[in-house]
């Protein structure tokens, strides 16, 4: 009789070895999805920062207050005046050159008019012939009328006696009127100067053939002058300061061909109306000028004491929006955009002069895209950078 055969039992240190190789790869599992879950979560920041727009910012400058303006402007003379020719004729001669200053009635030049002498003549020629025929004629009424009183004569004849006195009166009168014309017309012969000043041009010389007028086929500017004892100066000034623009303000001028030197003149007046393309006030400003040291059509700055101060600050020019509502600069607050609206002040070139709407502290996205809307989300790629001059 056989023995029945015993199953085989596991032994501890098989069963031990069974748990590690289970502990061993639940630990790996574990640690796989943990990682999945870590690769995720890193993806969806990553996914999630990607779609916040990374900006740049500038802090604006805070500038001192402004006291005064500076606004570029040209020198113009107080009276500037092109001189014809009042009636036909040759150049006879001429007295003055471009330079030359002139007192008010000087002789400028000559024409020669020898059709106007001849027409002169001739019309005088008639006046003494009308005033004879007068003559002729008021005997001829008196005596009509003495033989009038005796009734030698018909009140018909009388009446046209009379009517023949009148008539040569009125021919008489037409002749004269005709002789002073010429006269004046030969007046015109002699070119004075209508004011002191300066010829700035001079169009003829002798022999020079000229037209009477300034719009007839032919005619030409004889001369050109201009009064500089004072000179205008027409200035835009932009609506923001036209408070300073006030008639009787004193102004300061200077140019870079008088360094350290300025010139002191008067606002006398302004146009009243903001122009509505440029939005400025037209305004002009006269300065004497005894010594003829400022020529007409000179370069200068002119300066503008303002009333009452007002802070600014700058900004870079690629901090502005053109949007159709109006000038915008983008600023970040509470991570995210706002497009707040400015007003510009003086123009710096690569900055801009904000008089409104931004303060130091405000961080102005710098180069905004065109698309930035308000509440756009955005983050801060660096600390804010010092504004431009």
């Amino acid at each position: 009789m056989t023995t029945p055969e015993r199953s085989p039992r596991l032994g501890p240190g098989l069963l031990l070895g069974i748990a590690a190789t289970a502990g061993v790869l639940g630990l790996g599992i574990y640690s796989g999805v943990r990682a999945r879950n870590a690769a995720d979560a890193t993806l969806s920041r990553t996914t999630a920062n990607a779609a916040v727009t990374v900006v740049s910012v500038v802090s604006p400058k805070a500038t001192a207050p402004t006291q005064e303006i500076l606004l570029p402007g040209t020198t113009q003379a107080f009276t500037d005046a092109p001189i014809f020719a009042r009636t036909n004729g040759y150049v006879k001669a001429w007295y003055f050159d471009i330079g030359a200053r002139v007192k008010q009635g000087q002789l400028l030049a000559e024409i020669e008019t020898p059709e106007v002498d001849q027409q002169l003549e001739q019309a005088r020629a008639d006046l003494e012939t009308a005033r004879a025929n007068l003559r002729q004629a008021q005997i001829t009424a008196d005596r009509w009328q003495a033989l009038l009183e005796t009734d030698s004569v018909s009140k018909q004849e009388t009446d046209v006696a009379v009517s023949a006195l009148s008539a040569t009166k009125a021919t008489v009168d037409s002749n004269a009127a005709n002789v002073r014309r010429l006269e004046q017309l030969q007046g015109f012969e002699k070119i004075y100067a209508p004011f002191d000043g300066v010829v700035t041009a001079r169009n003829v010389d002798i022999g020079v053939l000229v037209n009477a007028g300034s719009n007839t086929s032919g005619a030409r500017e004889l001369f050109h002058m201009t009064a500089i004892h004072r000179l205008r100066v027409f200035v835009a000034v932009p609506e923001i300061y036209s408070r300073a623009a006030l008639p009787g303000s004193a102004a300061t001028l200077t140019l870079d061909e008088f360094p350290g030197r300025s010139f002191k003149g008067t606002l006398v007046r302004n146009a009243n109306s903001i122009d509505l393309a440029s939005r400025t006030l037209l305004v002009e400003v006269d300065v004497d000028n005894p010594l003829g040291e400022l020529l007409p059509g000179a370069y200068v700055f002119v300066h503008l004491a303002l009333p009452k101060q007002i802070a600014s600050v700058t900004v870079p020019v690629n901090t502005l929006l053109f949007r159709a509502e109006g000038l915008r600069v983008a600023v970040v607050r509470g991570g995210r955009a706002e497009l707040v609206p400015v007003t510009i002040g003086r123009d710096y070139g690569t900055a801009v002069e904000i008089v409104a709407g931004l303060q130091p502290t405000d961080q102005v996205i710098v180069a905004p895209s065109d698309s930035l809307n308000s509440g756009t989300p955005v983050r801060i790629a660096s600390p804010p950078a010092g504004a431009g001059p």
